[in-house]
C-alpha cells in the first residue's frame, strides 16, 4: 500500500467526471493530495476523505466566479477549456490563484491545418488552419472543436504570461480507459459489434495507422507536473503512447482479449462514407489524432502500449457493460447489408 504525501499538495480539478478527470482525482487522492472538483454538480461525487466538490456551470461566469472566488491552489488541470472564453473566465475569478495550471488539450489542433503530416510535433500546430468546412457537416463540428483547443491554448498562454501563472496544454490523442464504456463508448462500438457474431465492416482493411493515450498514463502526467517535475519550457506538450499500430492491429488485439474471433470486411473508406456509415467505424478518417510524444519522454514522463493497457481495459468493458449501445450501432442492420453485398450475396 502507497503510504500518503505528508506533504499533500491543493489540487483544483475543474470537471471530475468524465474519464479523464476521473482518473487523475483518483490518483491524487491516492497519492494523498487534497483534491477539490468542481463540476455543474450533474453527477454525485464519490464520498472520500480529502476530497472536497463545488458546483458551477464553467460558461456562467458569476456562477464560476463565486465558486472560485479566494481559491488558493499548488496546481490546476482544466478538462473543461473549449475555447478561449472558457480560460478567460476562469482568470477573472477574483481572488482566485490556481498555482501551475495545466489545460488539456487535444491532438485536433493539428488537424485543422492545411499539409498534416502525421505524427505531429509539437511546432506543427503554428500551420495554417484549413478553410471551415460547409455548415452542418461532421467535418464542421469537428473542425470547430480544434479551432476552440487553438483559441483555448493561446488565451492560456496569454493569461499566464500577463498573471505570472506557470501553464501548460497537453495535449492528447483519443483517451483509453476501463470507464470509457460509459463515456465516449468509441472501444464498445467495435466491441458490440464484434459480440453479436455478424461481420465487422473495416474502413480501407484497417490500413490506419492509430496512437492513442491510456487515462491511467496521463493521470500520472499530470501527477508529475504537479510536482513540479518535468515541466516543459514551451506552452505545449503531446502525450501519447509510445509506438503507433494499425487500427487492424489494434482491433485485433481489442478482440484476443475479449477472446472473440471477428470476421474483419473489408470496406473502402469512400463506400463507407457513401454508404452513411461512418460513424461506425470511431478511430477511423481524418479526425483521429496522431501527436508524437517525443518531446514528453525526453523530459521524463512515461506512457504505455496497448498491449499493457488494452486487456483491462477490455475486462472493464465486458465486466460493466453500458446500458445502451454506441449511437451508430442504430445502423447495424444496414452494416450487415453492405457487408453481405460486399461478399457477393444478397443482403
Amino acid at each position: 500500500m502507497t503510504p500518503l504525501n505528508t506533504n499533500p499538495l491543493r489540487i483544483l480539478l475543474l470537471g471530475g467526471s468524465g474519464l479523464l478527470s476521473g482518473a487523475a482525482r483518483e490518483a491524487f487522492l491516492a497519492a494523498g493530495h487534497e483534491v477539490t472538483v468542481l463540476t455543474r454538480g450533474s453527477q454525485a461525487l464519490p464520498q472520500q476523505p480529502r476530497l472536497r466538490a463545488l458546483r458551477a456551470d464553467r460558461r456562467d461566469p458569476a456562477a464560476l466566479a463565486a465558486a472560485l472566488r479566494g481559491g488558493r491552489f499548488d496546481f490546476t488541470a482544466d478538462f473543461l477549456a473549449y475555447d478561449a472564453g472558457d480560460v478567460e473566465r476562469l482568470f477573472a475569478a477574483p481572488e482566485f490563484s490556481p498555482g501551475r495550471l495545466v489545460m488539456i488539450s487535444s491532438g485536433q489542433v493539428y488537424l485543422v491545418t492545411a499539409g498534416r503530416r502525421p505524427p505531429f510535433k509539437e511546432a506543427d500546430s503554428g500551420a495554417p488552419v484549413t478553410p471551415e468546412p460547409a455548415p452542418g457537416t461532421d467535418d464542421r463540428r469537428e473542425w470547430l472543436y480544434g479551432m476552440g483547443k487553438r483559441a483555448a491554448e493561446a488565451a492560456l498562454a496569454r493569461e499566464g504570461a500577463a498573471r505570472g501563472v506557470p501553464v501548460l496544454a497537453l495535449r492528447l490523442p483519443v483517451v483509453q480507459g476501463e470507464r470509457d464504456g460509459q463515456a465516449s463508448r468509441r472501444l464498445w462500438a467495435w466491441l458490440e459489434r464484434m459480440r453479436d457474431g455478424g461481420p465487422v465492416l473495416l474502413p480501407d482493411g484497417g490500413a490506419q495507422l492509430v496512437r492513442f493515450v491510456y487515462a491511467g498514463d496521463a493521470a500520472q502526467a499530470l501527477l508529475q507536473l504537479a510536482a513540479g517535475g518535468g515541466w516543459p519550457a514551451g506552452p505545449a506538450l503531446n502525450l501519447a503512447q509510445p509506438g503507433e499500430c494499425t487500427l487492424l492491429d489494434f482491433l485485433t488485439l481489442a478482440a484476443d482479449c475479449a477472446r472473440l474471433n471477428p470476421r474483419f470486411v473489408p470496406v473502402k473508406g469512400a463506400a463507407l462514407e457513401e454508404a452513411g456509415l461512418a460513424a461506425c467505424a470511431p478511430y477511423w478518417g481524418r479526425w483521429c489524432s496522431r501527436p508524437d510524444p517525443a518531446a514528453a519522454f525526453a523530459a521524463g514522463f512515461r506512457t504505455r502500449g496497448p498491449e499493457d493497457y488494452l486487456p483491462a481495459v477490455v475486462r472493464a468493458h465486458l465486466a460493466n457493460p453500458p446500458s445502451v449501445p454506441h449511437a451508430s450501432y442504430a445502423r447495424r442492420r444496414a452494416e450487415l447489408a453492405l457487408a453481405a453485398m460486399l461478399a457477393g450475396r444478397p443482403g
